[in-house]
């Protein structure tokens, strides 16, 4: 049965981005020629995000609380940098076209080489690309159900959290914390709330599996891509058994040569759409793991505390991953240039020779992702912002216990 499932999730005209664009169309990210079905995405996403809207009003208003403060900037920090996920997918919904275009098609050019160093390559990268999506969309589903369920797991399993509600001493706990213009300690209004902050979280449990997946596998496309066209620079005089002639390595060069320069410019197209995001995400992140980790000290419910921990794991493990990805490809692109001094390019000619230093210095560029124009996304730049949000949550605590 899950086969079947995952088999439907598979596309033959994307073998490599198919079950991430069809995740990224249901959840109204990338949207349908249809017309209804657009107005239909674009009516549900929006009114999600001025939900966003309403919890920076409840930040507000409760700003002299410092309890409250922390549990609104757990959930308005992260629903922030999804709200912008949506935001500009939308207004550069034609350069993701373009992005998911040139990946299809260059994806598909290599498979259909007969180089099988390149095919292996490209087969285990798709078989992990499959398990990063699943794997991710299992974990967001997890830590979404957490979230949505966490009212009903306390009211149930707290005796005393149940004796205290009915008493009027404590109120009820939201799915995450927002305003509404009426009275949130009335049953009836609180049901109706909780209903809509589950459908809010819902949505959001899609923006962030849809494109964070969709970014991750890009990514990895990236590094593969680095990893076949060094390869393919091996081969460019052919081999020693089998030398290529001087019209084959020229063709040879010129293709290395045109396949570069679209890559170059695929990839910052693929930077400009990604760095807002990722510059919002960097600097909520600290915030974020900062105010779920105090709250896990302070907490006293051990089913509170699991759930905290939880949130806290899937933080480090999405800023993680990112960060990850976006430095395979750097070392990839530093990698690549070695790729021509691997042929055979001392049995060519005087002219071939003096291609081949150009296609060198062309390859003399690291390949960097950027969140924003103040940081790059790498693995030492995760290691800062876990320092920092530690260094806020030492802070907070010593303000806390003063």
């Amino acid at each position: 049965m899950l086969n079947n499932f995952l088999n439907k999730l598979e596309d033959p005209e994307n073998p490599l981005l198919g079950p991430n664009i069809k995740a990224l169309k249901f959840w109204g990210l990338l949207l349908h020629k249809q017309k209804f079905r657009r107005f239909l995405d674009i009516f549900l996403n929006v009114s999600v995000v001025f939900f966003v809207v309403t919890e920076y009003i409840d930040l507000w208003l409760n700003r002299n609380d410092s309890d409250l403060v922390l549990e609104n900037l757990k959930s308005s920090m992260s629903s922030t940098s999804n709200a912008l996920k949506v935001v500009t997918m939308y207004i550069w919904q034609k350069r993701w076209h373009e992005i998911n275009d040139y990946v299809n098609r260059a994806d598909k050019y290599q498979r259909s080489t007969s180089n099988l160093a390149n095919k292996t390559i490209i087969n285990k990268y798709t078989r992990y690309s499959r398990k990063i999506t699943y794997v991710y969309w299992c974990l967001i589903f997890f830590t979404g159900m957490v979230v949505i369920l966490q009212p009903l797991l306390k009211y149930a399993l707290s005796s005393s959290y149940r004796y205290n509600v009915k008493n009027g001493t404590e109120r009820y706990v939201e799915v995450v914390r927002s305003w509404v213009p009426f009275d949130k300690t009335n049953f009836n209004n609180y049901i109706a709330i909780s209903l809509f902050q589950s459908y809010a979280t819902i949505i959001g449990i899609g923006w962030v599996t849809s494109f964070d997946t969709h970014v991750v596998v890009i990514l990895v496309f990236f590094r593969v891509e680095l990893e076949v066209l060094r390869n393919d620079c091996k081969d460019i005089f052919g081999s020693s058994e089998s030398p290529a002639n001087e019209d084959e390595s020229f063709q040879r060069l010129k293709d290395c040569h045109r396949r570069y320069n679209e890559f170059i410019r695929y990839t910052r197209m693929f930077n400009s759409c990604v760095s807002p995001v990722m510059l919002i995400y960097v600097l909520v992140c600290s915030l974020m793991l900062c105010a779920t980790a105090y709250q896990l000290t302070v907490e006293t419910s051990t089913v509170q505390c699991l759930l905290l921990g939880e949130y806290l794991i899937f933080g480090i493990l999405e800023l993680l991953l990112f960060c990850w990805h976006s430095n395979e490809v750097i070392y990839a692109s530093k990698e690549l240039m070695k790729g021509p001094y691997e042929s055979n390019w001392w049995a060519s000619s005087a002219s071939r020779q003096k291609d081949v230093c150009i296609l060198i210095h062309q390859f003399n560029k690291t390949i960097v992702f950027t969140a924003g124009p103040f940081t790059e996304l790498t693995v030492a730049t995760f290691l800062s912002i876990l320092k920092g949000a530690y260094s806020y949550y030492t802070i907070l605590s010593q303000s806390k216990n003063n």
